[in-house]
């Protein structure tokens, strides 16, 4: 079966893409130069949208936008970002299932959750599936500006997963149980009500 047919039965089933290819030694560029947000992603129910070069998400309420390859074991993750709302909110998965979604007000995700100005611009974190349990690791002060653009790095190496913005530190979680592996070798964009513009993704092995 080739890759076009495997997204299109998923698309229709809601399976895991587990025939989604992997990112090579080269890594894998997205600009969003264009006019939709095409075939490299699974949009599980989300307003996304491309408006001048920049991925457009508003309101998508834990629905992710799922990227149709296989992340590196440990990964250099990095993209361009701006909120053009007062509560910040920047939100993406990292190592989850690929497929993935609320199907309700609650959510627990299947991957680690790197937030930005989460809960009305007040919180920074890193958190292993459940973005409200108390082993969530809270990083420095800092608040999301509305209509900066700002720079986040996310890097996994070993038990170790760090996100910077701007090369500030976000924050950073040792995990002894990493998750990895089939059903924790993806990545998405994520959002609860913000207004989110994303750009300029680039993903690297290390």
């Amino acid at each position: 079966m080739r890759l076009r047919e495997i997204i299109a039965v998923c698309a229709l089933v809601g399976c895991t893409p587990q025939g989604d290819p992997a990112i090579g030694p080269s890594g894998f560029l997205d600009d969003f130069e264009r006019e939709d947000v095409g075939e490299d992603w699974h949009n599980t129910g989300g307003r996304y949208r491309i408006v001048d070069g920049w991925l457009n998400i508003q309101g998508a309420r834990n629905r992710p936008l799922w990227l149709r390859r296989r992340l590196p074991r440990d990964v250099r993750i990095e993209m361009d970002v701006r909120s053009e709302s007062p509560q910040g909110d920047i939100k993406v998965e990292v190592f989850g299932d690929g497929s993935s979604r609320a199907t309700s007000e609650s959510y627990t995700a299947t991957s680690y959750v790197v937030i930005f100005g989460g809960w009305n611009n007040s919180l920074n974190l890193i958190a292993r599936m459940d973005e409200h349990a108390e082993d969530r690791a809270v990083g420095p002060a800092r608040r999301v500006e509305p209509g900066r653009v700002y720079h986040l790095r996310i890097e996994r190496r070993g038990d170790t997963i760090s996100a910077w913005v701007d090369d500030q530190p976000l924050a950073e979680m040792v995990d002894p149980d990493p998750l990895e592996g089939r059903g924790h070798d993806h990545f998405a964009f994520n959002d609860w009500e913000a207004d989110l513009y994303f750009d300029n993704l680039r993903i690297v092995p290390l």
